[in-house]
């Protein structure tokens, strides 16, 4: 099992299948490797606090704080934890299948950010997890399904990766806003039929069928994470030249300059002979 705690455990439940699963984050703690920093006051670099206060009673302890709903200019209704509780669905330990979807259903923009790989929690899941995981691998779906976490009712997205379930969070369409309200703001714009050959020749140029995200690095953390080594151990900091900000020029001409870059930086194709031409070149070394 991972080293790292789980952080929830419940139930994966499609039809009448149910198997116990563990969630455990899927992001690095502290989201990386850059260095956390503290704000601090200017004049004596004390570290500064946040403290809950009251306007009548000043500062309280978190035992003393409630939940309310503003429903009037400086009037609350208080809601108690109690009545909170009884909110909340019975199957709140489930992973609720509601339907199993191919994968470009949800749009991207809908994730939230928050994933999670959900392992099998004991023997008895591990058949059914196995199951599971591959007749979704084969069959091309991913599993959309309802879960209570953290105290609140969320949709979620669970996707086969290699051999694991991945549980991703994702927005309910109501909190995110309509793309009516700023497509308005773009200009409809007729573009010539030699600037759509070039941009089509550039992004085939940039294409690739075997992106590897892994070779992308954090550049920032590691420039970071080398001026808090040099401000511990007394060096000066000096800071790199400015990068000349790029020139205006004419759209035509930004697309063959990108498209001639693009392909000085990309390797020529290599083309297997058809089995016809192997065959020949074979004959005719042969004869030679």
């Amino acid at each position: 099992m991972p080293a790292s705690r789980s952080v929830w455990s419940g139930y994966i439940r499609f039809g009448l299948v149910s198997m116990p699963v563990k969630a455990y984050t899927a992001m690095v703690s502290g989201g990386g490797g850059a260095p956390s920093l503290n704000q601090l006051h200017k004049d004596c670099n004390s570290r500064i606090q946040y403290k809950k206060t009251c306007a009548v009673h000043g500062e309280i302890t978190n035992d003393e704080i409630v939940s309310g709903y503003q429903f009037a200019k400086d009037q609350y209704v208080v809601i108690d934890t109690d009545e909170l509780e009884k909110l909340r669905p019975s199957g709140e330990k489930d992973i609720a299948v509601a339907a199993f979807i191919k994968h470009d259903v949800v749009d991207p923009v809908q994730f939230s950010g928050k994933s999670y790989y959900l392992m099998p929690d004991g023997q008895v899941a591990a058949r059914p997890y196995a199951l599971l995981l591959r007749a979704m691998t084969e069959q091309k779906r991913y599993a959309f399904a309802q879960v209570v976490m953290f105290g609140r009712e969320q949709i979620v997205l669970l996707r086969p990766i290699g051999k694991v379930l991945m549980m991703s969070m994702l927005s309910y369409s109501a909190d995110l806003k309509n793309r009516s309200e700023f497509e308005g703001e773009v200009p409809d714009i007729d573009v010539t039929a030699e600037e759509l050959k070039l941009a089509k020749t550039l992004t085939d140029a940039l294409s690739e069928d075997k992106f590897d995200l892994t070779e992308y690095k954090d550049t920032y953390a590691e420039r970071l994470t080398k001026l808090v080594d040099a401000k511990v151990s007394g060096k000066e900091i000096v800071a790199p030249p400015d990068e000349p900000a790029p020139r205006t020029i004419n759209l035509m001409d930004a697309l063959r300059q990108s498209l001639e870059s693009a392909r000085k930086k990309k390797p020529a194709r290599v083309v297997a002979p058809s089995p016809a031409a192997a065959k020949a070149a074979a004959k005719k070394r042969k004869s030679s």
